[in-house]
């Protein structure tokens, strides 16, 4: 039996809407709040992580739904776009579960290097005015390799968001249609890692849990609704520099705590 309690299911819904398309990683605070809250780490844990975030990806359905309609070669994009992460994900699964889920100190060295180099990229990089504004204007082969860029968010701590959206600016897409593209290609990006851990993790959970990963879904869906909005209006006047900022701030503090053994 898991030892969680709906109210932590609740928090932990939370804090992946917040945190699931904003570039500080939704699977690092997933896992530093469990540790915050002293929640074992079991193997229904690091299932719950993972399922919880179909909620915040039910949003993008719900606030994308036009885009779902468009032209057949944009889907084809980013279904070539998954790709990558299909695949190495499906290779490395038990090892990225085994190893890196819960693993406190990969994930904050994640936090300190990812948001040292989101403020390195902002510092240099200038949008050229050729850059893709459309979806449509991204290549096949551009958009495979923003597949291999959210690959490296396989490590806890790296951020898919930031990962795809720092690849796609530096293959010269303009920053609101990185984001937009994005946020779709995270519906197959996490369907299919959520039904894949599913049906490894079936045995993990009872009937009885169901209401855990209940409220933790519609906790996420909803709280994600209201991020996505914040962010596509945020990036219209500002860089992702605050967000390195607060990477590096986030992984200062637990450091701290982690060397002071206040944390496990």
């Amino acid at each position: 039996m898991p030892s969680m309690t709906f109210l932590q299911a609740v928090l932990l819904g939370v804090v992946e809407g917040v945190s699931e398309f904003l570039p500080i990683s939704s699977t690092a605070h997933l896992i530093l709040a469990s540790s915050l809250l002293r929640i074992q780490q079991t193997e229904f844990l690091k299932t719950f992580e993972i399922a919880i975030q179909s909620g915040a990806i039910l949003s993008v359905v719900v606030l994308y739904a036009r885009a779902f309609a468009r032209r057949f070669d944009v889907w084809a994009k980013i279904i070539v776009a998954f790709i990558p992460t299909g695949v190495l994900g499906f290779l490395l699964h038990g090892v990225v579960k085994r190893h890196l889920l819960g693993n406190v100190p990969v994930v904050l060295w994640a936090l300190f290097l990812g948001g040292l180099a989101l403020i390195v990229f902002e510092r240099f990089h200038r949008e050229k005015e050729d850059a893709a504004s459309e979806i449509e204007d991204i290549s096949y082969g551009r958009a495979l390799l923003i597949g291999v860029f959210q690959a490296l968010a396989m490590v806890p701590g790296v951020s898919r968001s930031a990962a795809t959206i720092t690849g796609g600016l530096l293959l010269g897409i303009r920053r609101k249609t990185i984001v937009d593209f994005s946020f779709l290609l995270a519906v197959p990006t996490m369907a299919a890692a959520t039904g894949y851990d599913l049906l490894k993790s079936a045995g993990t959970f009872q009937a009885s849990d169901l209401h855990l990963l209940a409220a933790g879904f519609i906790t996420s869906f909803v709280v994600a609704l209201l991020s996505i909005v914040w962010l596509l209006r945020f990036i219209r006047r500002h860089s992702f520099v605050p967000f390195g900022v607060y990477r590096i701030a986030l992984a200062g503090v637990f450091l701290a705590l982690l060397f002071a053994g206040l944390l496990s």
